[in-house]
Parts: structure tokens; C-alpha cells; sequence
């Protein structure tokens, strides 16, 4: 799981609340699905930059972190660099975009893991906001 970083708490609620406040969002946009929000947010780059950042490709954020190795001087390794600095590995890429976390999913099922849909903009940011308090709750 992600680590506890006051940034990317901040960060993970900020998305959240822009989500509910009606932004943009597209799951099988690279820069308007739940990954891209978080980049959005943590970077201040628009949707359209983070999709011309990695010259208009628009594989999935889960391609990119299953592809990803550092130094390869891809256009995509600013943006997992990026959300390493704040302790938010591809794993956790892989888990955002799925919302399948399950410390995540077992927390917002009361015990029990709960199912989410990865492209429901509610679901996103109960996702984001649990994420953001078990983080909170984690020992430094």
C-alpha cells in the first residue's frame, strides 16, 4: 500500500473533492480517470498535458505501470516519478485505476471486501477518500 505522506493524503482528498465538485472524468481517458485526477492534482498539469506528456498515448495507467522501468527515459517516467516522491508506487497505479486495494475495499465493507466499479466517479472517491484514511491512520 501506499505510504503514509502528509502530500499524498492531501492529495488523494483534493482529488476526491474535485471529482464530487463535477470534473471532468473519462475512465479510458488517460488524464481523466482515477490515476489521471490523482496526477492532475499532484502536478496541476490539465488532462490534455498529461496525454501529450506521453505523446498521445493513451494506454491505460495500468499498461504504463505494468511496463514501467525506471530509466528508460520514457515521457511517462516523470509522472511515476513523480508519484514515487510521495510514496504512491505503481502497485498502488494499478490499484487506484482498479480500486482493488483490498485493505481499501475491506475497510469500506465493514470487514468484508466490498466490490467497486472502477469508472463510477462515486466509487472513485469513496476509494480515494478510505485510501486517504488508512493512510492517515498508518504509523509514520
Amino acid at each position: 500500500m501506499a505510504k503514509t505522506n502528509p502530500e499524498l493524503i492531501n492529495a488523494l482528498r483534493v482529488t476526491a473533492q474535485r471529482l464530487e465538485d463535477g470534473a471532468k472524468y473519462e475512465w479510458g481517458h488517460m488524464g481523466r480517470c482515477n490515476c489521471g485526477h490523482l496526477v492532475q492534482t499532484l502536478t496541476d498539469m490539465t488532462d490534455h498535458e498529461i496525454v501529450k506528456s506521453v505523446d498521445f498515448r493513451l494506454d491505460e495507467w495500468t499498461e504504463h505501470a505494468n511496463d514501467y522501468c525506471a530509466g528508460t527515459g520514457e515521457k511517462v517516467e516523470d509522472l511515476f516519478v513523480t508519484l514515487s516522491n510521495i510514496g504512491f508506487s505503481y502497485q498502488d497505479v494499478i490499484h487506484l485505476e482498479n480500486l482493488s486495494d483490498h485493505r481499501v475495499l475491506t475497510r469500506l465493507g465493514e470487514g468484508q471486501p466490498c466490490y467497486l466499479r472502477r469508472n463510477e466517479v462515486k466509487d472513485v472517491t469513496r476509494y480515494l477518500l478510505t485510501l486517504a484514511d488508512l493512510l492517515e491512520e498508518e504509523p509514520v
